[in-house]
């Protein structure tokens, strides 16, 4: 019964889709009628196409699969499936990317459809780890239709897409988080738990934020590649510029090349990267500086004088911020010293990516120019506050004045009324 019933809905679907499919490659289609009758095994890649990118542009499975579809329509499936008129049918995976390749490295075929399109994802993929794997014999790794679908393939900035930004780390994960299927390779499986948690994961993943990186920023699409610790500093300086810069003008970029340490993943991890706090910074327990540097050596006594300024300057803030709030409750005009202090938040935020140039007389003129602004919107707080003191004592005045007012009216009327009573 509901093997009738997929039947019935199959054949519905295929006389709603046939119009559509005529329309666009201007011939009734053989290959979607003969795999609408062979079961519903067959029928899945008719099913996925009706949202495929390549259907959307009038491509049909012969632009892909190759065979005479018009040879079909008499019921003769040898002859539309004759090598001799093209037709491969599914490719064995050695093969699927020069399969892909034969419209996609083809600039002005492709151009045809979207300008935009780069042709050159198949030279980029075999300089991939994926490529050099897959041509060296290994058919695990990922092809083309790993991470972009096969049948039903949507457009990449469709939100069902497996390349949306907010579905590639599921994408990757498919394979990378398979404790099974990674098996045989020396590599970590735990990178989407990991990224999920991260700074970058939340971002993307829970706020919705097509900013954030996922995998494929960091690791490369089509080349994808684990990027080498030397490159580390520029892959992060795609969106972390200014401290990108500052790093590589520091006394660390040597050290690590010297050591050959991993760059920015040396302080901040990789796939777990947590949103960076002060902590980080000093010789306090959960300082990441004396993970290296020693007690008495230079980097020791560095990393203390910076968290200092910048503790100084936070601390200079919060009691600014405190009379600020406090004057503003009270109905004073404080607009000027909110200014201020929003200037000196900018500061701050320089002089935490100042940290990465590791130059404490940079990081020193920054924070003093926050605590200079900072010191302004203080003495703006204590200036309202006194203006909101004055003002209430000369309110008091006031009202004693009138209280004494209202009482020697009140007496007087009294006496007149004692002079000259009502009758």
């Amino acid at each position: 019964m509901q093997s009738n019933t997929a039947a019935f809905l199959m054949l519905t679907f295929w006389l709603a889709m046939a119009p559509a499919l005529s329309a666009q490659t201007g011939e009734v289609n053989s290959c979607v009628s003969c795999h609408l009758e062979e079961g519903e095994e067959l029928a899945v890649p008719v099913e996925g196409m009706r949202n495929d990118v390549h259907a959307q542009n009038g491509l049909s499975c012969a632009d892909c699969h190759g065979g005479d579809p018009k040879a079909g329509l008499d019921g003769d499936m040898d002859a539309a499936m004759d090598p001799d008129k093209g037709y491969i049918g599914v490719p064995s995976r050695k093969d699927i990317p020069t399969f892909c390749a034969r419209c996609h490295s083809n600039t002005a075929y492709m151009r045809k459809f979207n300008p935009r399109v780069a042709s050159n994802q198949l030279e980029r993929y075999k300089t991939s780890i994926h490529g050099k794997r897959l041509i060296n014999g290994d058919e695990k790794v990922a092809t083309c239709v790993d991470c972009h679908g096969v049948h039903g393939i949507r457009a990449s900035n469709d939100a069902l897409s497996l390349i949306y930004p907010t579905n590639v780390p599921s994408t990757c994960g498919r394979c990378h988080a398979d404790a099974e299927y990674m098996a045989d390779y020396d590599i970590p499986i735990n990178q989407l738990t990991s990224y999920t948690k991260s700074v970058h994961g939340v971002a993307l993943l829970d706020r919705g934020d097509l900013g954030a990186p996922a995998c494929n920023d960091c690791h490369g699409n089509h080349g994808a590649a684990p990027p080498g610790a030397p490159s580390i500093a520029f892959i992060c300086g795609q969106c972390h510029l200014n401290n990108s810069e500052l790093f590589f003008k520091s006394p660390h970029r040597v050290a690590y090349e010297e050591n050959d340490f991993p760059e920015c993943e040396t302080c901040h991890d990789y796939h777990d990267i947590q949103h960076p706090s002060d902590e980080m910074l000093g010789v306090g327990e959960n300082s990441i500086c004396i993970e290296c540097h020693e007690e008495d050596s230079k980097g020791y006594a560095t990393a203390i004088a910076m968290r200092n300024q910048i503790e100084f300057l936070k601390s200079k803030m919060s009691t600014a911020d405190s009379l600020v709030a406090l004057a503003e409750r009270a109905g004073m005009e404080v607009s000027d010293a909110l200014y201020q202090l929003n200037d000196a938040d900018d500061a701050l935020v320089k002089a935490r990516t100042q940290i990465h140039s590791l130059d404490l007389d940079n990081i020193v003129n920054v924070t003093n120019e926050g605590v200079t602004l900072a010191d302004a919107a203080l003495l703006a707080g204590t200036n309202a506050l006194s203006e909101v003191q004055f003002r209430r004592k000369g309110l008091a005045v006031s009202l004693v004045f009138l209280l004494i007012l209202a009482v020697g009216l009140y007496l007087k009327i009294k006496e007149i009324d004692i002079k000259h009573p009502l009758r």
